[in-house]
């Protein structure tokens, strides 16, 4: 497997000259798999840049990919409308997510586009377009397992493990310790993974100040990547206001506590 990095920040974006180095754009990871199939995890703001990047690579030939989201927070979703491969009839997309009250996944989706959020709605996307509503399951693709499970954040978020050719890769954003339920199934997400990728926007220390706002800290994540035997520790979801030498800072803390941690950054690759 092959994992890249589109957008690492949480919140908002950030375009500041101090946060160039990690990236100011919100979460957007990719996933390639040896047999050449393509999983997109959240659509933040990188999601633009990951769609410039796909539209160079495949020309004229279709996309075909896998969209998995983990909530509907406007940095999970925002650069839904600026994905240029949506416009085009020729490409294939299945979104995957829950359902958020009485609303269906694909009107979650085309409410921030509708009338007067957005000048475009999303019937302007030619791509073919599937939604499917998805809770705490196993979702065989082939050669590829993903299991969901429910994490401790506000108005509901989904972590996925994904397992393939005999690797397993965690994403678990927005995850608040604390919660029994959440704090068992983020484990079992993590357990044996040979990537953790994982919340870290608040520093220790600052939590106390961020209760029930649904975000996590590197200290959990070395605890869980620990108690679960995780091979390499991806810190994710940087706060915004957190500049690149404050975000090394804390990877330095983190690096005393587990052999094997990044905080992940714009333009990180990974491969299994």
């Amino acid at each position: 497997m092959l994992i890249r990095f589109w957008g690492v920040r949480g919140s908002t974006p950030t375009p500041q000259p101090e946060n160039s180095g990690i990236g100011g754009n919100t979460p957007c990871v990719e996933l390639r798999t040896a047999s050449g199939q393509l999983f997109l995890f959240d659509c933040g703001t990188g999601f633009r840049l990951l769609g410039r990047a796909l539209e160079r690579e495949f020309g004229q030939r279709t996309i075909h990919a896998r969209v998995f989201l983990t909530h509907f927070h406007w940095d999970h979703i925002q650069g839904i409308p600026f994905f240029k491969p949506l416009y085009r009839p020729r490409n294939h997309f299945l979104f995957y997510s829950y359902r958020f009250e009485d609303q269906s996944l694909q009107r979650a989706l085309e409410g921030q586009m509708s009338d007067p959020y957005f000048p475009v709605n999303m019937k302007s996307m030619a791509a073919q377009r599937h939604f499917h509503e998805i809770s705490e399951e196993r979702m065989n693709f082939d050669d590829v397992r993903i299991i969901s499970r429910q994490l401790n954040h506000p108005q509901g978020c989904l972590g996925f493990r994904i397992e393939c050719d005999g690797k397993v890769v965690v994403y678990a954003s927005d995850n608040e310790p604390g919660d029994r339920a959440g704090d068992r199934k983020v484990r079992e997400l993590a357990d044996g993974a040979d990537v953790f990728i994982y919340d870290a926007q608040f520093l220790p220390e600052e939590m106390r100040y961020h209760r029930t706002w649904g975000h996590s800290n590197w200290k959990e994540g070395v605890r869980i990547a620990s108690e679960s035997k995780a091979r390499k520790l991806v810190l994710f979801h940087h706060d915004p206001d957190r500049s690149d030498p404050e975000v090394r800072r804390l990877l330095k803390r983190a690096r005393h506590a587990f052999d094997d941690v990044v905080a992940a950054h714009e333009g990180l690759t990974l491969k299994l």
